[in-house]
């Protein structure tokens, strides 16, 4: 058994992942840190070197059922038998209504690291063994845009976190004059990255906490499909 197999299994029992938070100084990562974590974020100091912070995620979905024996049940399902037909309704109903979420739990654990010109090259320092990229963008900051897209596509040329997933939060969308997602994505080029990489771009506001959660769903989810067996 390899490093890596032995690294997923430990990660499949203990139900963790790592989290990498980077991005330019300023770019406000310590706040979205502290606003999902319901921390108070009225006085907020630069990040020097990293903070640690360890959130616990939990999330109900609906397990769907009906899709799953209606197709394989379609074939008998057709037969013209009405008596077979309303015990089957009735089974099916109760399979969903005795199972109709599923909890989904995971301790994050989330590595936000100051992003000052003269420690970014410090960031290597905290690839091992990541499983998400989470780069902010500070959207109103369209004079460092370019800066911005260079240490992106810096990062993503990193051995270690070829395998990661990658969330861009476009922050920063409260401020007036902020580009919107879709035009960041294009100044960053994330259409020029290895067609591998999962991806997505989501608009937030540090300040206000619209986009945050939407953007941590799908981090925690896509996560979890590569390296998490299926309940």
């Amino acid at each position: 058994m390899g490093l890596l197999s032995i690294i997923k299994k430990i990660k499949r029992k203990e139900k963790e992942m790592r989290i990498l938070m980077v991005g330019l100084d300023n770019s406000g990562k310590t706040t979205i840190v502290l606003k999902i974590n319901g921390e108070d974020t009225s006085v907020i100091s630069p990040t020097l070197g990293f903070n640690i912070k360890t959130i616990k995620y939990h999330k109900s979905v609906p397990r769907s059922f009906s899709s799953c024996f209606e197709s394989c049940l379609a074939p008998v399902y057709n037969v013209r038998c009405l008596r077979f037909r309303v015990h089957y309704n009735v089974l099916l109903r109760k399979l969903i209504d005795s199972s109709a979420t599923i909890l989904y739990r995971y301790s994050l654990n989330i590595w936000d690291v100051g992003g000052q010109k003269t420690i970014r090259s410090y960031w290597r320092n905290y690839f091992e063994q990541t499983d998400g990229l989470v780069w902010v963008v500070d959207s109103s900051d369209i004079r460092r845009l370019d800066d911005c897209r260079a240490e992106l596509h810096n990062l993503l040329k990193e051995e270690r976190l070829a395998g990661a997933s990658l969330l861009v939060f476009a922050n920063k969308q409260d401020i007036q004059g902020a580009l919107e997602p879709a035009e960041i994505a294009k100044v960053l080029d994330l259409q020029a990255m290895d067609r591998s990489r999962h991806w997505r771009i989501v608009g937030c506001s540090a300040y206000t906490g619209d986009g945050l959660l939407e953007g941590f769903d799908w981090l925690v989810q896509d996560i979890a499909s590569r390296i998490y067996v299926l309940d």
